[in-house]
């Protein structure tokens, strides 16, 4: 890519699958490819392509501009590289936000879209400026972006102290979650995602016009999934009942379920969280 390199991580099926399907997955605001790896292995026999969104993971260095619409760019351009023509896109939390833009501008690339708790609009009051608003719906996660970490082993640390993972902690976890450190450049290491990244994504997620678009013009079949608790593992989660209705009944033409028992991580890095993310996508991917 002209502005910087696109990694994107591959998951082929066994070779005596003949027509093997695509499914592309796009993780959240600060996550990486490595939160599909659970989803992934209940997904025998298809094929999985799951980018690290630009300024996150190995595409930390990808510079240029930031939101909905350059992410959905880079989706094509990463179907372009594979030869894909047309897949099934999964987006987990911001990923569900990018892959409803992406099925708008690319309409043609797109077969059915799956939203994991994320996608649509979240409960936010008008008129907050970004870091508000990055503050108010990541918390502690936002906070952490500006920390610094003497290697793997501290991070690790602050990690398993996190709610989010008290009975969900695996050798799978660890891998996504070191992967996440990169070079602080001054003997200490960060997260790869920058905060500003976070604050320019997510104010384009929540006051910009590409997700308004895109959803006034949603025409793919969509599954969406949401669950009882958030990022810090306390209820109601992201999407409210109250909140989740209304914008249920915005969109008519979105199915949705409710996953019990998991939360906003432990719904794509979890066994049982992603044992429902899997079977909807098949599910999905019978129905194309």
């Amino acid at each position: 890519m002209a502005d910087g390199d696109l990694r994107v991580a591959v998951w082929d099926p066994d070779s005596q699958v003949p027509d093997a399907s695509d499914v592309l997955l796009i993780h959240g605001v600060t996550a990486s490819h490595l939160a599909w790896p659970f989803v992934v292995d209940r997904l025998p026999g298809i094929r999985a392509i799951a980018p690290d969104l630009r300024g996150r993971g190995a595409s930390n260095g990808l510079v240029g501009s930031s939101g909905m619409r350059a992410h959905a760019d880079d989706m094509a351009a990463a179907l372009d590289a594979l030869g894909i023509e047309r897949a099934l896109v999964a987006g987990h939390s911001m990923g569900g936000f990018v892959a409803v833009v992406f099925a708008h501008l690319y309409p043609e690339r797109v077969s059915r879209l799956v939203l994991v708790d994320g996608g649509l609009p979240l409960d936010v009051p008008p008129g907050v400026d970004a870091d508000a608003l990055v503050a108010g719906i990541l918390g502690p996660t936002a906070a952490r972006l500006s920390m610094r970490f003497s290697g793997a082993e501290e991070y690790l640390d602050f990690w398993r102290a996190h709610p989010a993972f008290g009975d969900d902690w695996t050798p799978e976890l660890e891998a996504y979650l070191t992967y996440d450190l990169v070079d602080a450049g001054d003997g200490s290491y960060r997260p790869a995602t920058s905060y500003r990244t976070t604050a320019d994504d997510t104010a384009d997620m929540i006051t910009g016009t590409a997700l308004t678009d895109a959803l006034a013009g949603l025409r793919h079949p969509t599954r969406m999934i949401t669950v009882p608790r958030g990022l810090q593992n306390e209820e109601p989660g992201l999407y409210a009942p109250a909140h989740l209705d209304r914008v249920l009944a915005a969109n008519p033409s979105v199915r949705h379920e409710r996953v019990e028992g998991v939360n906003h991580y432990t719904i794509v890095m979890s066994p049982a969280g992603a044992d429902a993310v899997a079977r909807v996508i098949r599910e999905e991917l019978s129905a194309t």
